[in-house]
């Protein structure tokens, strides 16, 4: 059965968080990712329960977590400061395993990069590493072209436009990655009752989640002296020597598989599962596939 909570972090952040397990139990965090909430993670928490303490919050910005209105209070630090706190709140770690998809991702690849005590695993569900999406946006059309959605994200009135007509353009995220597809593997999964479950979460507000956007440095250029074409990365900032599982599913429009060449130059420990015939939206999809690729990396990780 799936619990709920208010995470009151020590430097005034609180993150709504739903949970399961014994407390006590060693811990799996599962980090959602835009425009989602923490609920994706559901079927994963129960599939855990019996052996681990899970818990997923709605990530800063998101349904009834704190959601400061400037876009500053969305770079990566604040969003690290989040999770040690909330480490820290719950036994002080480390995590048996972070796990992460799109946005969560993000911030996951690099707290295990700067905060490497904090985690024994990481597992990465669809989100690009920081080096290899800099990569892309820097040098591929194709990138820059699927990700092309990120500027509009920026727009300060996107938070408006997104919430019209019953959240209008916010389906098609769905709708236009394979959600809607009944032939897909999994597929169909966008049910009117998890239609209600967005719905909530959106209605409480978008700014947070398009604030994640606005304070990213990654987005695609606009023009040839774009800022980010002068961006690099110090390796120490960017290598992440945990054991990590990458799940990569192979039919998601917005991260094209090129964004997993070279990967390992920055991951030396990795296990990647390439998916075909699955989306961006995988956590809903194949729920029960990640449990078990997940399973494999717990067991066959030796712990320190």
């Amino acid at each position: 059965m799936i619990e709920t909570f208010e995470a009151v972090l020590a430097h005034g952040i609180t993150l709504s968080c739903r949970a399961t397990g014994r407390a006590g139990a060693p811990l799996l965090l599962f980090l959602h990712g835009f425009p989602e909430a923490a609920f994706v993670w559901d079927e994963l928490l129960e599939h855990f329960a019996d052996r681990y303490r899970c818990v997923a919050p709605n990530l800063r910005g998101f349904g009834p977590s704190s959601a400061p209105t400037e876009p500053e209070a969305y770079r990566v630090k604040h969003l690290m400061s989040d999770l040690d706190a909330l480490i820290a709140q719950l036994g002080g770690g480390p995590l048996e395993a972070l796990i992460a998809h799109d946005w969560g991702g993000a911030v996951a690849w690099t707290f295990a990069a700067l905060r490497p005590e904090r985690l024994k695993r990481l597992v990465i569900v669809n989100s690009p590493h920081p080096a290899t999406f800099l990569r892309e946006l820097q040098h591929s059309p194709e990138q820059q072209a699927a990700s092309a959605y990120m500027n509009f994200l920026c727009r300060p009135d996107s938070e408006k436009l997104l919430a019209e007509n019953d959240f209008a353009r916010m389906w098609p995220m769905f709708t236009n990655m394979g959600a809607a597809d009944l032939a897909r593997v999994g597929g169909g999964w966008l049910t009117e009752p998890v239609r209600d479950q967005y719905r909530a979460i959106w209605g409480a507000g978008l700014t947070g989640g398009c604030n994640y956007y606005r304070a990213s440095p990654l987005r695609p250029p606009t023009k040839p002296d774009d800022p980010v074409m002068a961006i690099t990365f110090a390796p120490e900032f960017v290598t992440v020597k945990l054991p990590t599982l990458v799940i990569w599913a192979e039919d998601d429009i917005a991260l094209p598989i090129a964004l997993i060449d070279g990967l390992e130059a920055y991951v030396p420990n990795m296990r990647l599962v390439r998916v075909p015939g699955a989306s961006h939206w995988i956590v809903h999809e194949r729920p029960a596939f990640i449990a078990s690729e997940i399973e494999t990396q717990l067991a066959a990780v030796p712990l320190t």
